[in-house]
């Protein structure tokens, strides 16, 4: 995960404000890992997790900040007249006020390191949700890759299925002229042509549609055309159920950051107990004498021990929201962990159904092809009829979609195992 941080905080850098096309260039020809990287340097949800780190952070200084003194320093000028009587003329007086000091809290029984220590578990929970998004961003970019090869693969399909059906009007025509075939075959195969087409020109649509997604998942929305590569090939994932939910529990970065939570709820319940304690400080006060008198100094050097005795139970009911919160965020913890169960369990179950599937799906396209060829041949010799080669075609370009189906089902499964046990790979 320390590496997921650096590779956050790297391409969200100045990085992701460079051309575009210095990104994807026209006509490239992108792998899986290379729109990985595009979309870690460009997606704004990254961006996004980047600054929410730097802001839990800044928390932390700002609490860190009560161990420092605290220097103000205050001026103002007023003007007074006296009344006037006919007697007297009324003075006027010019008033200069200057004043600067230093304070120090010495003792607060814990209340500053309490807060420090809120502060810091919330920047760990922000860099484990940081964690999270990448891992995320990640999926989406696999989940969209995955399916625009799915949609360019069953374009093929429907393009050489285009391809049969002309070939098969070709044949029909030709027995029809030697009177061997009815015309209905040439009127059917016409037909079928264009369903060809009309089913072609969907495909077509179907991949402008899955590009459009993957370039939204790789945060860049107007990139140029560019061409990715095939890797729908299956390599098992050598792991038990029980493994990965193991993995999961110990990986899962949103889990690590509700635990954050949790730890800092329980210091949010002690710092509340701290506002029934007193505070210790010193405070040095250097003021100017007034008038604009410029003579002398005034110094003031003191103590402060303050002791709250009664603020209408707000101490009480503070402590009491603390006490609710952490009771929340066990809750979502316990929640939490059922879910990240159930989608390991979806997740694994599903990658190994798809992998079963794949040797059906396997065989059954290549039985299809052969019984295409043959139902060809037969036709071709005068033997076969229109109906059984059109129905060769139907069934071939169903199973090749369904062997196209299954191999996708299982490199999403194989993803969304990965991400149910919070990794890359």
């Amino acid at each position: 995960m320390k590496k997921l941080l650096a590779l956050l905080l790297l391409y969200t850098s100045s990085l992701w404000a460079k051309d575009l096309a210095l990104t994807v260039k026209s006509g490239e020809v992108l792998d899986l890992n290379q729109c990985i990287e595009i979309a870690l340097r460009h997606h704004p949800d990254i961006r996004a997790a980047r600054y929410n780190i730097q802001i839990a952070e800044s928390k932390v200084g700002q609490a860190k900040a009560a161990y420092y003194p605290q220097l103000t320093a205050t001026t103002g000028y007023s003007n007074s007249k006296e009344m006037s009587t006919p007697d007297v003329t009324g003075k006027s007086f010019n008033d200069y006020i200057g004043q600067t000091t230093l304070k120090q809290t010495l003792f607060d029984f814990g209340r500053t390191p309490a807060q420090v220590d809120v502060q810091r578990k919330g920047a760990q929970s922000s860099v484990f949700d940081a964690e999270n998004i990448v891992v995320q961003t990640v999926f989406n970019v696999k989940r969209a890759y995955y399916s625009l090869l799915r949609a360019k693969k069953n374009r093929d399909v429907a393009a050489e299925v285009l391809k049969q059906y002309e070939f098969h009007l070709t044949q029909a025509k030709a027995l029809y002229e030697v009177g061997a075939k009815p015309k209905v075959d040439v009127t059917k195969a016409e037909v079928d042509l264009t369903n060809a087409k009309l089913n072609l020109m969907k495909a077509e649509n179907v991949v402008k549609v899955a590009k459009a997604n993957l370039d939204n998942a790789m945060g860049v929305p107007q990139a140029p055309d560019y061409d990715i590569k095939d890797s729908l090939s299956v390599e098992k994932l050598s792991i038990t159920f029980e493994e990965a939910l193991q993995r999961a529990y110990e990986e899962r970065s949103d889990l690590k950051s509700i635990k954050a939570k949790v730890e800092a709820a329980k210091r949010s319940v002690d710092l509340a107990r701290k506002d029934f304690y007193p505070v210790l400080a010193t405070k040095i006060t250097y003021s100017i004498p007034r008038n604009g008198d410029f003579s002398g100094d005034d110094w003031d050097v003191g103590l402060s021990f303050s002791v709250p005795l009664f603020s209408g139970f707000s101490t009480v009911y503070k402590i009491q929201e603390s006490r609710a919160n952490l009771g929340f965020l066990q809750a979502n913890e316990d929640a939490l962990k059922q879910r990240i169960y159930l989608e390991v369990k979806e997740s694994y179950v599903n990658m190994t159904e798809a992998k079963e599937r794949i040797e059906a799906a396997s065989l059954a396209a290549r039985q299809s092809k052969e019984n295409l060829e043959l139902a060809r041949g037969r036709y071709g010799v005068g033997a076969g009829s229109s109906i059984e080669v059109t129905d060769a075609l139907v069934a071939y370009a169903r199973s090749q979609a369904e062997y196209i189906q299954a191999l996708y089902d299982y490199k999403i499964a194989e993803a969304s195992l990965l991400m149910a046990m919070g990794l890359l790979k």
